[in-house]
Protein backbone atom coordinates (compact mmCIF):
# COMPACT_ATOMS: atom_id res chain seq x y z
CA UNK A 1 0.00 0.00 0.00
CA UNK A 2 1.71 2.87 -1.07
CA UNK A 3 1.65 6.37 1.16
CA UNK A 4 -0.97 8.26 0.52
CA UNK A 5 -2.30 12.00 2.28
CA UNK A 6 -5.09 11.96 5.00
CA UNK A 7 -6.98 14.80 2.65
CA UNK A 8 -7.50 11.88 -0.04
CA UNK A 9 -10.00 10.11 2.97
CA UNK A 10 -13.14 10.31 0.65
CA UNK A 11 -16.05 12.01 2.12
CA UNK A 12 -19.43 10.48 3.23
CA UNK A 13 -21.42 11.27 0.62
CA UNK A 14 -18.85 9.99 -1.32
CA UNK A 15 -19.00 6.48 0.26
CA UNK A 16 -22.78 6.08 0.71
CA UNK A 17 -23.02 6.50 -2.90
CA UNK A 18 -20.46 3.80 -3.56
CA UNK A 19 -21.71 1.51 -0.83
CA UNK A 20 -25.56 2.05 -3.15
CA UNK A 21 -23.39 -0.08 -6.18
CA UNK A 22 -23.61 -2.97 -3.83
CA UNK A 23 -26.65 -5.34 -4.72
CA UNK A 24 -27.16 -6.57 -1.18
CA UNK A 25 -29.39 -4.02 0.05
CA UNK A 26 -27.22 -3.87 3.33
CA UNK A 27 -27.66 -0.38 3.50
CA UNK A 28 -31.78 -0.18 2.84
CA UNK A 29 -31.73 -3.03 5.47
CA UNK A 30 -31.00 -0.28 8.12
CA UNK A 31 -32.02 2.93 9.31
CA UNK A 32 -29.99 5.76 7.34
CA UNK A 33 -28.63 7.31 10.40
CA UNK A 34 -27.22 4.45 11.50
CA UNK A 35 -25.39 3.95 8.03
CA UNK A 36 -24.25 7.12 8.19
CA UNK A 37 -22.92 6.64 11.66
CA UNK A 38 -21.18 3.29 10.75
CA UNK A 39 -19.26 5.17 7.89
CA UNK A 40 -18.09 8.10 9.69
CA UNK A 41 -16.44 5.67 12.36
CA UNK A 42 -14.79 4.03 10.05
CA UNK A 43 -13.51 7.10 8.33
CA UNK A 44 -12.08 8.08 11.77
CA UNK A 45 -10.43 5.31 12.63
CA UNK A 46 -8.63 5.01 9.37
CA UNK A 47 -7.68 8.53 9.96
CA UNK A 48 -5.88 7.19 13.01
CA UNK A 49 -3.93 4.61 10.91
CA UNK A 50 -0.42 4.98 10.16
CA UNK A 51 -1.64 4.22 5.75
CA UNK A 52 -4.65 5.53 3.97
CA UNK A 53 -5.80 2.81 1.91
CA UNK A 54 -7.00 3.31 -1.78
CA UNK A 55 -10.90 4.33 -2.24
CA UNK A 56 -12.18 0.56 -3.35
CA UNK A 57 -10.25 -0.80 0.15
CA UNK A 58 -12.29 1.99 1.97
CA UNK A 59 -15.70 0.94 0.80
CA UNK A 60 -15.37 -2.76 0.84
CA UNK A 61 -14.23 -2.15 4.68
CA UNK A 62 -16.94 -0.36 5.49
CA UNK A 63 -19.58 -2.72 3.75
CA UNK A 64 -18.38 -5.56 5.95
CA UNK A 65 -18.60 -3.32 8.49
CA UNK A 66 -22.24 -2.72 8.00
CA UNK A 67 -22.95 -6.01 7.21
CA UNK A 68 -21.62 -7.43 10.79
CA UNK A 69 -23.33 -4.39 11.89
CA UNK A 70 -26.68 -5.68 9.75
CA UNK A 71 -26.41 -9.49 11.65
CA UNK A 72 -26.97 -8.06 15.00
CA UNK A 73 -30.80 -6.90 14.29
CA UNK A 74 -33.15 -9.02 16.30
CA UNK A 75 -33.93 -11.53 13.13
CA UNK A 76 -35.76 -14.85 12.87
CA UNK A 77 -33.23 -17.96 12.42
CA UNK A 78 -34.08 -21.67 11.37
CA UNK A 79 -32.46 -24.00 14.31
CA UNK A 80 -30.90 -27.14 12.79
CA UNK A 81 -29.47 -27.89 16.15
CA UNK A 82 -31.43 -30.11 17.88
CA UNK A 83 -31.54 -28.38 20.95
CA UNK A 84 -35.39 -27.88 21.63
CA UNK A 85 -34.79 -25.02 24.09
CA UNK A 86 -32.29 -22.91 22.98
CA UNK A 87 -30.82 -20.08 25.29
CA UNK A 88 -28.95 -17.95 22.68
CA UNK A 89 -32.05 -18.32 20.15
CA UNK A 90 -34.50 -17.14 22.71
CA UNK A 91 -35.53 -20.33 24.19
CA UNK A 92 -38.86 -21.59 23.24
CA UNK A 93 -41.03 -20.68 20.07
CA UNK A 94 -44.44 -18.82 20.95
CA UNK A 95 -47.46 -20.23 20.52
CA UNK A 96 -49.94 -18.83 17.22
CA UNK A 97 -52.42 -18.01 19.77
CA UNK A 98 -49.57 -16.20 21.89
CA UNK A 99 -48.26 -14.48 18.28
CA UNK A 100 -51.84 -13.56 17.60
CA UNK A 101 -52.42 -12.16 21.01
CA UNK A 102 -49.32 -10.09 20.82
CA UNK A 103 -50.60 -8.48 17.67
CA UNK A 104 -54.02 -8.17 19.14
CA UNK A 105 -52.99 -6.05 22.09
CA UNK A 106 -49.81 -4.76 21.22
CA UNK A 107 -51.72 -2.73 18.27
CA UNK A 108 -53.65 -1.07 20.20
CA UNK A 109 -55.03 -0.55 23.57
CA UNK A 110 -56.04 -2.88 26.62
CA UNK A 111 -57.67 -3.02 29.63
CA UNK A 112 -53.65 -3.34 31.42
CA UNK A 113 -54.56 -1.79 34.51
CA UNK A 114 -58.46 -1.06 33.83
CA UNK A 115 -61.35 -2.84 35.39
CA UNK A 116 -64.35 -2.85 32.54
CA UNK A 117 -66.57 -4.10 35.28
CA UNK A 118 -66.25 -0.83 37.25
CA UNK A 119 -64.99 1.57 35.31
CA UNK A 120 -62.40 2.42 37.64
CA UNK A 121 -58.23 1.60 37.43
CA UNK A 122 -58.00 -2.03 37.74
CA UNK A 123 -55.53 -4.31 38.67
CA UNK A 124 -52.64 -5.51 36.13
CA UNK A 125 -52.40 -9.25 35.70
CA UNK A 126 -55.43 -10.26 38.02
CA UNK A 127 -56.71 -13.37 35.35
CA UNK A 128 -53.00 -14.50 34.82
CA UNK A 129 -52.17 -14.54 38.33
CA UNK A 130 -55.73 -16.24 39.31
CA UNK A 131 -55.22 -18.50 36.34
CA UNK A 132 -51.26 -19.50 37.37
CA UNK A 133 -52.71 -20.48 41.23
CA UNK A 134 -55.08 -22.64 39.35
CA UNK A 135 -52.19 -24.42 36.96
CA UNK A 136 -49.59 -24.64 39.87
CA UNK A 137 -52.44 -25.87 42.70
CA UNK A 138 -51.42 -22.68 44.70
CA UNK A 139 -53.04 -20.10 47.02
CA UNK A 140 -52.29 -17.38 44.93
CA UNK A 141 -49.28 -16.16 42.50
CA UNK A 142 -48.02 -13.75 40.35
CA UNK A 143 -45.37 -12.56 37.51
CA UNK A 144 -42.32 -10.94 37.26
CA UNK A 145 -40.27 -10.45 34.19
CA UNK A 146 -37.88 -13.60 34.35
CA UNK A 147 -36.87 -16.15 37.23
CA UNK A 148 -33.64 -14.56 38.22
CA UNK A 149 -35.46 -11.27 39.31
CA UNK A 150 -38.30 -13.51 40.93
CA UNK A 151 -35.30 -15.02 43.28
CA UNK A 152 -33.99 -11.57 43.67
CA UNK A 153 -37.38 -10.52 44.78
CA UNK A 154 -38.04 -13.22 47.42
CA UNK A 155 -34.76 -12.82 48.75
CA UNK A 156 -34.73 -9.31 49.21
CA UNK A 157 -38.15 -9.30 51.05
CA UNK A 158 -37.10 -12.53 52.80
CA UNK A 159 -33.68 -11.78 54.10
CA UNK A 160 -32.46 -8.27 53.12
CA UNK A 161 -35.67 -6.25 53.76
CA UNK A 162 -36.09 -8.34 57.33
CA UNK A 163 -32.63 -8.72 58.15
CA UNK A 164 -33.25 -4.08 58.27
CA UNK A 165 -36.11 -4.56 59.84
CA UNK A 166 -34.69 -6.11 63.18
CA UNK A 167 -34.91 -4.72 66.51
CA UNK A 168 -32.09 -2.77 67.97
CA UNK A 169 -29.71 -5.51 69.73
CA UNK A 170 -31.36 -8.75 68.03
CA UNK A 171 -29.41 -10.69 65.06
CA UNK A 172 -29.02 -9.94 61.59
CA UNK A 173 -32.08 -12.53 59.95
CA UNK A 174 -30.48 -12.37 56.32
CA UNK A 175 -29.44 -15.86 56.05
CA UNK A 176 -30.46 -17.86 52.88
CA UNK A 177 -29.97 -21.77 53.47
CA UNK A 178 -28.86 -23.39 50.71
CA UNK A 179 -27.19 -26.52 50.02
CA UNK A 180 -23.53 -26.84 48.62
CA UNK A 181 -24.76 -29.13 46.27
CA UNK A 182 -27.50 -26.52 44.71
CA UNK A 183 -25.30 -23.21 44.24
CA UNK A 184 -25.75 -23.70 40.40
CA UNK A 185 -24.36 -21.44 37.65
CA UNK A 186 -27.25 -20.30 35.43
CA UNK A 187 -26.52 -18.75 31.83
CA UNK A 188 -24.07 -15.79 30.99
CA UNK A 189 -21.80 -16.88 34.04
CA UNK A 190 -24.49 -15.55 36.91
CA UNK A 191 -24.70 -18.29 39.83
CA UNK A 192 -26.68 -18.92 42.55
CA UNK A 193 -24.67 -17.78 45.27
CA UNK A 194 -23.89 -14.30 43.76
CA UNK A 195 -27.41 -13.63 43.10
CA UNK A 196 -28.11 -13.94 46.53
CA UNK A 197 -26.05 -12.04 47.58
CA UNK A 198 -26.54 -9.09 45.06
CA UNK A 199 -29.94 -9.26 46.51
CA UNK A 200 -28.85 -8.06 50.46
CA UNK A 201 -28.48 -11.48 52.00
CA UNK A 202 -25.91 -13.57 53.66
CA UNK A 203 -25.15 -16.86 52.22
CA UNK A 204 -24.90 -19.72 54.25
CA UNK A 205 -24.11 -23.20 52.53
CA UNK A 206 -24.52 -26.34 53.97
CA UNK A 207 -23.57 -30.02 53.31
CA UNK A 208 -20.94 -31.24 51.07
CA UNK A 209 -20.95 -31.12 47.07
CA UNK A 210 -22.38 -34.50 46.68
CA UNK A 211 -23.96 -34.97 50.00
CA UNK A 212 -26.33 -33.28 52.13
CA UNK A 213 -28.55 -34.05 55.07
CA UNK A 214 -31.18 -33.22 56.77
CA UNK A 215 -29.40 -32.44 59.72
CA UNK A 216 -27.14 -30.31 58.10
CA UNK A 217 -30.03 -27.88 57.45
CA UNK A 218 -31.38 -28.47 60.96
CA UNK A 219 -27.79 -27.54 62.33
CA UNK A 220 -27.32 -24.33 59.79
CA UNK A 221 -30.69 -23.00 61.65
CA UNK A 222 -30.64 -20.47 63.86
CA UNK A 223 -31.71 -16.82 65.09
CA UNK A 224 -29.77 -15.16 61.96
CA UNK A 225 -31.97 -17.61 59.31
CA UNK A 226 -34.44 -15.72 57.15
CA UNK A 227 -35.20 -18.73 54.62
CA UNK A 228 -34.12 -22.11 53.19
CA UNK A 229 -33.82 -22.06 49.49
CA UNK A 230 -34.12 -25.36 47.22
CA UNK A 231 -32.33 -25.21 43.55
CA UNK A 232 -33.65 -27.79 41.15
CA UNK A 233 -30.29 -29.03 39.51
CA UNK A 234 -32.40 -28.78 36.11
CA UNK A 235 -29.27 -27.99 34.29
CA UNK A 236 -26.49 -30.68 35.42
CA UNK A 237 -27.03 -34.33 37.71
CA UNK A 238 -25.12 -36.05 39.61
CA UNK A 239 -24.83 -39.76 40.45
CA UNK A 240 -22.69 -41.82 42.28
CA UNK A 241 -22.18 -41.67 46.24
CA UNK A 242 -24.70 -38.97 46.64
CA UNK A 243 -27.73 -37.66 48.96
CA UNK A 244 -30.11 -35.04 49.58
CA UNK A 245 -33.28 -35.11 51.61
CA UNK A 246 -36.41 -34.80 50.01
CA UNK A 247 -38.55 -31.64 49.98
CA UNK A 248 -41.41 -32.71 52.30
CA UNK A 249 -38.58 -33.55 54.71
CA UNK A 250 -37.44 -30.00 54.48
CA UNK A 251 -40.60 -27.98 54.48
CA UNK A 252 -41.46 -30.37 57.36
CA UNK A 253 -38.30 -28.96 59.13
CA UNK A 254 -39.05 -24.97 57.92
CA UNK A 255 -42.49 -24.88 59.27
CA UNK A 256 -40.81 -26.75 62.91
CA UNK A 257 -38.50 -23.79 62.55
CA UNK A 258 -41.08 -21.70 61.35
CA UNK A 259 -38.92 -20.05 58.63
CA UNK A 260 -39.60 -19.54 55.05
CA UNK A 261 -38.85 -23.06 52.69
CA UNK A 262 -39.15 -21.79 48.83
CA UNK A 263 -38.16 -23.75 45.95
CA UNK A 264 -36.70 -22.50 42.91
CA UNK A 265 -37.55 -25.19 40.00
CA UNK A 266 -36.13 -22.92 37.32
CA UNK A 267 -37.47 -25.07 33.82
CA UNK A 268 -41.30 -24.29 34.37
CA UNK A 269 -42.70 -27.99 33.42
CA UNK A 270 -46.65 -27.77 34.73
CA UNK A 271 -47.13 -31.07 33.36
CA UNK A 272 -45.54 -34.64 34.14
CA UNK A 273 -42.39 -34.77 31.86
CA UNK A 274 -43.57 -38.41 30.94
CA UNK A 275 -45.77 -37.17 28.80
CA UNK A 276 -42.99 -36.02 26.75
CA UNK A 277 -41.76 -39.17 26.04
CA UNK A 278 -39.21 -38.54 28.55
CA UNK A 279 -38.67 -41.08 31.59
CA UNK A 280 -36.33 -38.46 33.06
CA UNK A 281 -39.15 -36.60 35.84
CA UNK A 282 -38.91 -32.75 36.37
CA UNK A 283 -40.85 -31.66 39.75
CA UNK A 284 -43.51 -29.67 39.06
CA UNK A 285 -44.80 -26.52 41.21
CA UNK A 286 -47.78 -28.53 42.27
CA UNK A 287 -45.10 -31.82 43.39
CA UNK A 288 -43.18 -28.58 45.09
CA UNK A 289 -46.18 -27.12 46.96
CA UNK A 290 -47.24 -30.06 48.18
CA UNK A 291 -44.35 -31.66 50.04
CA UNK A 292 -44.27 -28.34 51.97
CA UNK A 293 -42.57 -25.26 49.77
CA UNK A 294 -44.20 -21.66 50.67
CA UNK A 295 -43.00 -20.61 47.81
CA UNK A 296 -41.84 -21.56 44.27
CA UNK A 297 -40.81 -19.58 41.09
CA UNK A 298 -39.69 -20.66 37.90
CA UNK A 299 -39.51 -19.68 33.90
CA UNK A 300 -41.82 -18.91 31.81
CA UNK A 301 -40.45 -19.54 28.62
CA UNK A 302 -38.41 -23.24 29.20
CA UNK A 303 -40.88 -25.76 29.39
CA UNK A 304 -43.46 -23.74 30.39
CA UNK A 305 -43.49 -22.82 26.63
CA UNK A 306 -44.58 -19.02 27.16
CA UNK A 307 -42.29 -15.55 26.69
CA UNK A 308 -39.82 -14.64 29.49
CA UNK A 309 -41.42 -14.36 32.63
CA UNK A 310 -40.46 -15.26 35.90
CA UNK A 311 -43.45 -17.07 37.74
CA UNK A 312 -43.91 -17.27 41.69
CA UNK A 313 -46.63 -19.07 43.26
CA UNK A 314 -47.57 -20.09 46.81
CA UNK A 315 -48.89 -19.20 49.91
CA UNK A 316 -51.03 -16.14 49.32
CA UNK A 317 -49.92 -14.09 52.20
CA UNK A 318 -46.29 -14.47 50.77
CA UNK A 319 -47.67 -13.44 47.50
CA UNK A 320 -49.19 -10.51 48.47
CA UNK A 321 -46.28 -9.46 50.16
CA UNK A 322 -43.87 -9.67 47.73
CA UNK A 323 -46.62 -7.74 45.27
CA UNK A 324 -46.31 -5.20 48.08
CA UNK A 325 -42.47 -4.88 47.96
CA UNK A 326 -41.10 -1.52 46.10
CA UNK A 327 -38.57 -3.99 43.65
CA UNK A 328 -41.84 -5.58 42.80
CA UNK A 329 -42.95 -2.54 40.20
CA UNK A 330 -39.31 -2.31 39.05
CA UNK A 331 -39.28 -5.70 38.33
CA UNK A 332 -43.00 -6.17 37.11
CA UNK A 333 -43.84 -7.40 33.18
CA UNK A 334 -45.38 -5.04 30.83
CA UNK A 335 -48.49 -5.79 28.61
CA UNK A 336 -46.92 -8.10 25.40
CA UNK A 337 -45.71 -10.47 28.31
CA UNK A 338 -49.29 -10.49 29.77
CA UNK A 339 -50.79 -10.60 26.36
CA UNK A 340 -48.22 -14.09 25.26
CA UNK A 341 -48.32 -15.33 28.98
CA UNK A 342 -52.19 -15.27 29.01
CA UNK A 343 -52.59 -17.42 25.96
CA UNK A 344 -49.63 -20.15 26.59
CA UNK A 345 -51.32 -20.41 30.03
CA UNK A 346 -54.69 -20.63 29.05
CA UNK A 347 -53.43 -23.49 26.76
CA UNK A 348 -52.10 -25.67 29.50
CA UNK A 349 -55.61 -25.07 31.00
CA UNK A 350 -57.37 -26.77 28.75
CA UNK A 351 -54.79 -29.69 28.59
CA UNK A 352 -53.77 -28.67 24.97
CA UNK A 353 -50.16 -28.40 25.70
CA UNK A 354 -49.33 -30.26 22.33
CA UNK A 355 -49.67 -26.95 20.46
CA UNK A 356 -47.38 -25.87 22.69
CA UNK A 357 -44.27 -25.41 19.51
CA UNK A 358 -41.60 -26.67 22.45
CA UNK A 359 -43.91 -29.50 23.58
CA UNK A 360 -44.81 -30.45 20.27
CA UNK A 361 -41.02 -30.77 18.95
CA UNK A 362 -40.21 -33.03 21.56
CA UNK A 363 -42.92 -35.54 21.08
CA UNK A 364 -42.67 -35.54 16.91
CA UNK A 365 -42.03 -39.34 15.85
CA UNK A 366 -38.91 -40.37 14.04
CA UNK A 367 -40.48 -41.72 11.21
CA UNK A 368 -41.88 -38.26 10.79
CA UNK A 369 -38.83 -36.48 10.67
CA UNK A 370 -37.31 -39.28 8.13
CA UNK A 371 -39.59 -38.74 6.08
CA UNK A 372 -39.31 -34.84 5.48
CA UNK A 373 -35.16 -35.89 5.73
CA UNK A 374 -36.38 -38.21 2.49
CA UNK A 375 -38.41 -35.59 0.35
CA UNK A 376 -35.63 -32.67 1.72
CA UNK A 377 -32.49 -34.61 0.39
CA UNK A 378 -34.29 -36.02 -2.82
CA UNK A 379 -35.33 -32.39 -3.82
CA UNK A 380 -31.82 -31.61 -3.59
CA UNK A 381 -30.43 -35.06 -5.25
CA UNK A 382 -29.13 -32.76 -8.51
CA UNK A 383 -26.73 -31.34 -6.27
CA UNK A 384 -23.45 -31.99 -6.73
CA UNK A 385 -22.85 -32.97 -3.16
CA UNK A 386 -22.83 -35.80 -0.70
CA UNK A 387 -26.21 -35.75 1.26
CA UNK A 388 -27.06 -38.14 3.28
CA UNK A 389 -29.86 -38.89 6.22
CA UNK A 390 -28.35 -39.56 9.52
CA UNK A 391 -29.03 -40.39 13.19
CA UNK A 392 -28.71 -38.07 16.23
CA UNK A 393 -29.83 -37.57 20.04
CA UNK A 394 -31.63 -34.01 20.58
CA UNK A 395 -31.49 -32.56 23.58
CA UNK A 396 -34.15 -30.49 25.73
CA UNK A 397 -31.93 -27.77 26.44
CA UNK A 398 -32.49 -24.30 27.97
CA UNK A 399 -31.19 -25.56 31.44
CA UNK A 400 -33.86 -28.36 31.73
CA UNK A 401 -33.84 -32.52 31.88
CA UNK A 402 -30.08 -32.49 31.63
CA UNK A 403 -29.72 -36.72 31.52
CA UNK A 404 -32.71 -36.59 28.78
CA UNK A 405 -31.75 -36.86 25.35
CA UNK A 406 -34.05 -38.22 22.12
CA UNK A 407 -33.57 -40.21 18.75
CA UNK A 408 -33.70 -37.89 16.22
CA UNK A 409 -32.75 -37.16 11.98
CA UNK A 410 -29.94 -34.89 10.69
CA UNK A 411 -29.69 -33.86 7.03
CA UNK A 412 -25.35 -34.25 6.34
CA UNK A 413 -23.67 -32.51 3.92
CA UNK A 414 -20.38 -33.48 2.77
CA UNK A 415 -19.00 -30.09 0.69
CA UNK A 416 -17.07 -30.83 -2.18
CA UNK A 417 -15.38 -27.16 -3.26
CA UNK A 418 -15.45 -25.71 0.72
CA UNK A 419 -15.38 -26.40 4.03
CA UNK A 420 -17.80 -27.40 6.57
CA UNK A 421 -17.09 -24.51 8.31
CA UNK A 422 -17.29 -22.09 5.57
CA UNK A 423 -20.82 -24.13 4.20
CA UNK A 424 -22.22 -23.01 7.43
CA UNK A 425 -20.84 -19.58 7.49
CA UNK A 426 -22.70 -19.48 4.25
CA UNK A 427 -25.86 -20.64 5.33
CA UNK A 428 -25.93 -18.26 8.80
CA UNK A 429 -25.73 -15.64 5.79
CA UNK A 430 -28.58 -17.56 4.46
CA UNK A 431 -32.11 -15.22 4.79
CA UNK A 432 -33.30 -16.19 7.03
CA UNK A 433 -30.32 -18.10 8.35
CA UNK A 434 -29.24 -21.49 8.85
CA UNK A 435 -27.42 -22.55 12.00
CA UNK A 436 -26.51 -26.45 12.21
CA UNK A 437 -23.18 -27.87 13.94
CA UNK A 438 -20.38 -29.58 12.61
CA UNK A 439 -19.32 -32.90 13.44
CA UNK A 440 -17.11 -36.04 11.78
CA UNK A 441 -16.39 -33.52 9.11
CA UNK A 442 -19.73 -33.04 7.83
CA UNK A 443 -22.53 -30.00 8.58
CA UNK A 444 -25.46 -31.44 10.32
CA UNK A 445 -28.77 -29.92 10.14
CA UNK A 446 -30.82 -32.11 12.83
CA UNK A 447 -34.67 -31.94 11.82
CA UNK A 448 -35.81 -32.30 15.64
CA UNK A 449 -35.90 -28.56 16.01
CA UNK A 450 -36.61 -27.80 12.71
CA UNK A 451 -40.52 -26.71 12.37
CA UNK A 452 -42.36 -28.47 9.34
CA UNK A 453 -43.03 -25.21 7.72
CA UNK A 454 -39.37 -24.62 7.73
CA UNK A 455 -38.48 -27.40 5.10
CA UNK A 456 -38.63 -25.55 2.16
CA UNK A 457 -36.66 -22.86 3.53
CA UNK A 458 -33.93 -25.21 4.40
CA UNK A 459 -33.71 -26.70 0.71
CA UNK A 460 -33.78 -23.33 -0.44
CA UNK A 461 -30.46 -22.27 2.10
CA UNK A 462 -28.54 -25.61 1.23
CA UNK A 463 -29.39 -25.09 -2.32
CA UNK A 464 -28.11 -20.94 -2.61
CA UNK A 465 -25.14 -21.89 -0.20
CA UNK A 466 -23.77 -24.77 -2.31
CA UNK A 467 -24.39 -23.22 -6.10
CA UNK A 468 -22.33 -20.20 -4.80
Amino acid sequence: MKPRSRREIPAVNKVLDALGEYDLATASKLPRPLVVDVVRRGLSKIRSDSEIPEFESTVERLHRSLELFRAGRLQPLINGTGIVIHTNFGRAPLTPEAVRALTEIGSGYSNLEYDLATGDRGHRGAYIENALALLCGAEAATVINNCAAALVLIVHHFAARNGRARPPGAPSKNEVIVSRGELVQIGGGFRIGEIIEAAGATLREVGATNKTTLDDYRRAIGLGSAMILKVHRSNFFMSGFVESPPAAEIGALARKKRIPFVEDLGSGAVVPTEQFNIAEHEPTPSDALKAGADLVCFSGDKLFGGPQAGIIAGKKRFVNALKREPLFRALRCDKLCFAALQATIDLHLNQAVTKIPAIGLLQVAEDELRNRAAVMRNGLSDLQLQIEIGRSRAKVGGGTLPKSTMSSVTIEIVPRHCSPADLAARLRKSAPPLIGYIANNRFKIDLRTILPHQDAAVADAIRAACTK
